[in-house]
């Protein structure tokens, strides 16, 4: 039996204000600032094939069995590549939604480091995988993503696309 229950409960209550600092810390939201220059920066950084019928849709070049889901998760509906590809409003929504999603996630690995979130966002955009984009064209691509998101957050906020 427990002999000092308010004690205790006392204990637990200043522990939980203690960890509450940490918490907020671990979980801080991604701004809308962060998600923007995310997605301009996976615009600016998209592999241009040269191809006219490529395979790939938007400006942000998305493959199409992707997007499925990605409409699914973002949008509750399924488009197909074409309503993608002719509305460009659209396909932003779906790319700031899955970018916030994906900033989120990789902040939260990090332990809020911003670059390495999005250097892990910009590998996971083009591969699939967080890591593994440390050379060749897929370390290039990165090193692009993250420089055109510095440039991204150092426009004056009314210049942002």
């Amino acid at each position: 039996m427990i002999k000092k229950p308010i004690g205790l409960l006392l204990n637990g209550v200043i522990v939980s204000f203690g960890l509450l600092p940490l918490l907020a810390q671990a979980q801080q939201p991604v701004s809308a600032t962060q998600v923007a220059a995310m997605v301009e920066a996976l615009r600016q950084a998209a592999p241009q094939t040269k191809k006219l019928n490529d395979g790939y849709y938007s400006e942000w070049q998305v493959k199409p069995e992707t997007l499925k889901g990605w409409t699914r998760t973002c949008l509750k509906r399924e488009l197909t590549p074409t309503q993608f590809e002719n509305s460009p409003a659209i396909a932003r929504q779906v790319v700031s939604c899955i970018t916030r999603r994906e900033l989120t996630n990789q902040l939260r690995a990090t332990n809020n480091n911003e670059i390495a979130s999005v250097r892990g966002a910009a590998c996971w955009w083009m591969t699939g995988s967080y890591t593994g984009c440390n050379k060749g064209f897929t370390a290039e691509y990165v090193q692009k993503v993250v420089r055109f998101y510095q440039q991204q957050l150092s426009k004056p906020a009314a210049t942002q696309s």
